[in-house]
């Protein structure tokens, strides 16, 4: 029994360096210190996941061109960097853009342009995906009307394909939330690297730190997925209504 109160009473003391550190996984040292934790680890899966979707959006109209001089370079693109772990990617800027920018760049802006670099590669090919599934009428009616090739694609094609890749962006979001974790390598202060200071510091409770940030990533991945999942029901309820007039 004596055991048992010994145990249980640990298991909340050990809890305790988690609460009495929650600000930090949340904030980092801020608003007395640079901001870090899931606030860092957010702001740079928002910022990444919008520079990845402009670059992604050309790269993916470049890959169904026509045009081999434009085709070719995004299938490049695209399947090198596919084809490469992100791990690698945020090395190659952290290491090698001081080098070809003759300045020292800061750790998460290398960071950031990694993720949106990498993730741009897998948008392309949502955005090559949500293109190639409007029906080929759809086109050539516009096409008949009178309508440019890229009018047909500014004005008709990309507003439904694009409609249709938004669960498909949000799952790419959730992904992207993840993977940056592995920012800390380069020494980013985000949720994980915050976890790991508070046990450095405190040499406590390493189950409970690490299970504490687990648990921040599951729910805000479990809230993006059940977004996702919610956007992709109204889109079948719409695309029904619209088949059906």
């Amino acid at each position: 029994m004596d055991a048992f109160v010994t145990w249980f009473v640990g298991l909340f003391s050990n809890w305790g360096v988690v609460w009495k550190n929650f600000d930090y996984l949340l904030l980092g040292a801020y608003p007395q210190g640079p901001l870090g934790g899931l606030a860092m680890s957010i702001i740079m899966a928002v910022i990444g996941i919008f520079g990845a979707f402009w670059i992604g959006l050309a790269v993916g109209l470049m890959r169904l061109s026509k045009r081999p001089w434009l085709s070719w370079p995004a299938l490049v693109y695209i399947e090198i960097i596919r084809g490469t772990p992100l791990l690698m990617v945020i090395f190659w800027f952290y290491f090698f853009a001081p080098i070809l920018m003759g300045r020292s760049v800061p750790e998460t802006e290398s960071a950031i342009a990694a993720f949106i670099v990498f993730t741009s590669a897998y948008v392309a090919e949502i955005v090559r995906a949500g293109v190639l599934a409007i029906p080929k009428g759809q086109t050539e009616a516009a096409r008949g009307s009178g309508l440019s090739h890229t009018q047909t694609m500014v004005h008709v094609i990309l507003p439904q394909a694009l409609r249709n890749m938004i669960p498909s962006f949000v799952n790419q979001f959730v992904s992207l939330t993840k993977d940056t974790s592995l920012a800390m390598i380069i020494n980013v202060n985000e949720l994980t690297l915050s976890a790991r200071h508070i046990y450095t510091r405190t040499m406590k409770a390493p189950m409970e730190i690490f299970l504490a940030i687990a648990l921040l990533y599951f729910v805000i991945c479990w809230v993006l997925t059940a977004f996702s999942r919610k956007l992709e029901r109204s889109m079948s309820r719409y695309q029904a209504r619209t088949n059906g007039k």
